[in-house]
């Protein structure tokens, strides 16, 4: 397992090994600087080179990079958008010995004079913010940026591109669009959740010298490798039965959207469930039975809309009583009825449960604290139009902290998964996020598979952040193995549980 640090992190990290091993700030920049350069070499080995600084450490380590590279034969040029003779700390020292080197550099004296200055540039490093820049960028380094973006050269950004909270990944204003980001360390957050990981390109870590001891207790986002999620895949025994690979039930569908209903029970038996119930409004029985006649359909009360009817409670409430997990919501609408169904079950049902789409669309107008009192295991899976309803936000808040947002979600027995680029999964104090996925998967249904899946998972003994990471991760895979058969633009979400055995058996492999 990895971990990528926040900004608080980072200096935590920093300060732990300084106190303990006397190394200082100075050599950890002068590391750094030298490891942004090797990066640069290894991708342009000839060519002019412009690095744009800032005033902080990140500027540092675009001073030291410069040196390096001019040391290296190449052709390098510093734009300082700060006068050296004001900056101070580490960052003077870095600066003043790059220029007693003999490293060319100019503070442009115009905004516009960059654009032109960057013209004919084969790279440019950016190393104008670091991992303290919140907010907006002001002048001259709105400008530098726009400036950067404007330029048709190779972009390296050192550790955070420029205009990026490593915090939230939050894009308040213009930012750095690198082609290699080189992080110090271990990754940064804001690398790894949108919109700020469309900025970053290729993440190449540096190691500087902080051990993994550092940067793992003062972790604020987990990144899980393959042998963290395979040991959580539930393998059957070799004298494994039916009844031992879990059971499901989905409370899924209505005669509108019967088709939810179908992929999360396809879900379901493809990540190995024993038994799937599908407890379902009479009139799609038979839409079921012909699309997945290994699973168990159910018909419901329903009403003249073709949506579950309160009468339907007490007959779901028995067929609870007989699996490990149930997965409550896709498909089901809003419909007066189909809510109060929702809101009685969440209430009654002591479970393990999967709550996605309408059944927590049931809590947009109380509010989620039903959900949240729940004693059983909960996983909820929102996009972010679900969660913005939930939390009374609008999806734009919601987007612009994904990590933040998913975490009001979540307790000791509750996972979040917040679905999306870079699928968030929050629960017990802990973060995961997921590193697949594609574009292709943002079509009606894709979560109504994953649904399933995390159900499943669940009817088999899971944890909430296991199922919800797992599930997460092996329906991101299963998307990419289908976009690598069928292109992001033909893949469907019906395509998605017939590659969810590729998935698996990768991690198998």
């Amino acid at each position: 397992m990895h971990y990528a640090l926040d900004a608080a992190g980072v200096r935590a990290a920093e300060d732990q090994v300084c106190r303990q091993s006397g190394v200082t700030t100075a050599v950890l920049m002068e590391r750094a600087g030298a490891a942004l350069a090797d990066e640069v070499l290894r991708r342009a080995p000839s060519g002019r080179i412009v690095v744009v600084t800032g005033k902080g450490g990140n500027g540092g380590d675009g001073w030291v990079a410069a040196r390096y590279l001019a040391a290296a034969g190449c052709e390098v040029q510093v734009f300082t958008l700060v006068a050296p003779t004001t900056l101070d700390g580490d960052c003077a020292e870095a600066a003043r010995a790059t220029i007693a080197a003999g490293v060319v550099w100019e503070q442009p004296g115009e905004a516009g004079e960059l654009p032109g200055r960057l013209s004919d540039a084969q790279v440019i490093v950016d190393a104008i913010f670091g991992v303290g820049f919140s907010g907006v960028a002001r002048e001259p380094y709105a400008s530098a940026i726009l400036a950067i973006e404007s330029a048709t050269a190779f972009v390296v950004s050192a550790d955070v591109p420029s205009g990026i909270n490593a915090d939230t990944g939050t894009v308040s204003g213009p930012a750095v669009h690198a082609d290699v980001t080189v992080t110090f360390a271990a990754p940064k957050v804001g690398l790894l959740i949108h919109p700020g990981a469309a900025c970053a390109g290729e993440i190449v870590v540096a190691d500087i010298g902080l051990p993994v001891e550092a940067i793992s207790a003062f972790n604020s986002l987990e990144l899980w490798d393959r042998s963290d999620y395979r040991a959580c895949l539930p393998v059957p025994a070799r004298d494994a039965h039916k009844g031992a690979r879990g059971s499901v039930l989905l409370v899924t569908g209505s005669r509108l959207y019967a088709g939810s209903a179908v992929l999360a029970a396809a879900g379901a038996m493809r990540m190995g469930a024993g038994y799937v119930f599908a407890a379902v409004p009479a009139s799609i029985v038979p839409v079921m039975q012909a699309a997945l006649p290994h699973v168990i359909a159910v018909g419901l009360d329903e009403t003249g809309e073709g949506t579950l009817a309160t009468g339907s409670v007490e007959r779901i409430l028995r067929l609870a009583s007989e699996v490990g997990a149930v997965v409550l919501g896709p498909g089901l609408t809003t419909h007066r009825e189909a809510t109060e169904v929702v809101r009685r079950l969440v209430d009654m049902l002591p479970g393990p449960l999967v709550l996605d789409a309408d059944g927590l669309n049931a809590f947009a107008e109380p509010g989620p604290a039903a959900i949240m009192a729940r004693s059983g295991v909960s996983v909820l899976t929102p996009h972010p139009g679900e969660l913005a309803r939930l939390l009374g936000v609008s999806i734009k808040d919601v987007q612009a902290d994904r990590l933040a947002s998913a975490q009001k979600l979540e307790s000791v027995s509750t996972a979040c998964v917040l679905k999306g680029p870079g699928t968030i999964i929050a629960s017990g104090g802990r973060v995961v996020v997921t590193r697949a996925g594609n574009p292709g998967m943002a079509t009606a249904g894709s979560g109504d598979v994953l649904s399933g899946m995390i159900g499943t998972l669940l009817a088999q003994g899971l944890g909430p952040l296991e199922a919800g990471a797992l599930g997460a991760y092996l329906h991101a895979r299963a998307g990419d193995f289908a976009a690598a058969d069928l292109t992001e633009i033909c893949l469907t979400a019906k395509d998605l549980p017939a590659y969810v055995p590729a998935a698996v058996k990768e991690l198998l492999g």
